[in-house]
């Protein structure tokens, strides 16, 4: 008997070292995946950044180019005044 009990015993012990293993595989695959996901959230995030970047590069632009036309404007209005008034004064 003591010879099954041990094969009984060690049987056992095989069967739950199997299922602590299936237990850390599949702990390891499910690991993975949310890395996976989050890897490529991180890529979108990215993708976002780098288009948002471009689109605040391009405002910037413009509000430089729309100030400058603006000071332009100011500029000739300025000149306009002057000249009406120095019409007006003669």
């Amino acid at each position: 008997m003591t010879g099954e009990t041990t094969l009984k015993e060690v049987i056992a012990r095989l069967g739950r070292a199997i299922e602590g293993l299936e237990n850390a595989v599949a702990t390891k695959l499910e690991s993975e995946r949310d890395y996976s996901e989050a890897e490529a959230e991180v890529q979108r995030l990215n993708a976002d950044r780098s288009r948002l970047a471009q689109e605040l590069d391009n405002s910037e632009a413009r509000a430089e180019r729309l100030e400058d036309a603006n000071k332009e404007v100011s500029r000739r209005l300025v000149t306009a005044m002057e000249t009406i008034r120095a019409v007006l004064d003669r």
